[in-house]
């Protein structure tokens, strides 16, 4: 499935829920937000069924995302019935780490493969700064709990403000060597701006080869996380907005204002 620059196309980002239980200063702008309301928000059977055109188009990779998707109630349930897809290759899910002990295993058994957890630093004080919660040693734990259970790989997404250099990315790093975790370090974004950069040891932000497409909570189906284009399912449907976002992908991202503050997973 090719957009019209060429581009395969096979990778579905599923935001399931624009709640956190974290409020990350980059993430979350001072005014807050305006949460999308309970009743515009996708049913899991809705997802099941969005996901599985797309599929049947063509998508193969599908990863979980949010807000936090490990707050949104039943979360396991939608894990199994994605899981039963034909022709899904790869599931996997980006979390804050928060709940994740709790949810390590189910997710596991029902067909989680990898796992990314958002870990801006190892120092208690700074992560309390940056999240806004003193919830670090349940990170740690959950990372160990992944760890235990055999999932791989294991990412840590570490948002760095310019280099990787900073202090607090190079002791994530040091950390993720010494457990055997993978690191990608995302440089702080401001997409109103149009100002973002390649993830350094991941494939986001580099537009030349992007092959993903972006479904929000309440059913817009995204081409471009740095673009205002967007398309609905609920109106249009999911096969049909599929190919409405192949052919308005853009070259490339530029300004938006699509409100979506979080770094995306």
């Amino acid at each position: 499935m090719l957009d019209r620059f060429g581009r395969k196309i096979n990778y579905l980002r599923i935001s399931v829920t624009d709640r956190c239980n974290q409020r990350c200063y980059y993430c979350m702008p001072k005014s807050g937000i305006t949460l999308i309301k309970h009743e515009e928000i996708l049913s899991y059977e809705e997802i099941l069924k969005i996901t599985t055109e797309l599929v049947e188009m063509g998508i193969d990779k599908v990863r979980l995302t949010g807000g936090e998707p490990l707050v949104r109630r039943g979360i396991v349930s939608l894990v199994a019935m994605l899981s039963g897809i034909e022709g899904i290759k790869d599931l996997s899910m980006t979390t804050n780490g928060v709940l994740l002990s709790e949810y390590a295993e189910d997710l596991k058994k029902n067909g989680i493969g990898r796992i990314n957890v958002s870990l801006d630093s190892i120092n208690p004080g700074t992560y309390k700064k940056i999240t806004n919660t003193d919830r670090l040693d349940d990170v740690l734990d959950g990372l160990k709990t992944v760890q235990k259970l055999g999932f791989n790989p294991i990412k840590l997404n570490c948002v760095i403000k310019k280099s990787r250099k900073e202090k607090d990315a190079q002791e994530v790093a040091e950390f993720a060597g010494e457990n055997g975790f993978e690191i990608r370090f995302i440089r702080m974004m401001n997409i109103e701006k149009g100002e973002f950069w390649p993830v350094e040891g991941g494939n986001g932000g580099n537009c030349e080869n992007c092959n993903r497409l972006r479904l929000t909570s309440d059913g817009r189906l995204f081409p471009c996380l740095f673009s205002d284009i967007s398309f609905s399912v609920k109106e249009l449907g999911a096969k049909k907005a599929l190919r409405l976002a192949l052919n308005h992908k853009p070259k490339s991202g530029k300004a938006a204002n699509n409100k979506f503050y979080g770094l995306g997973g």
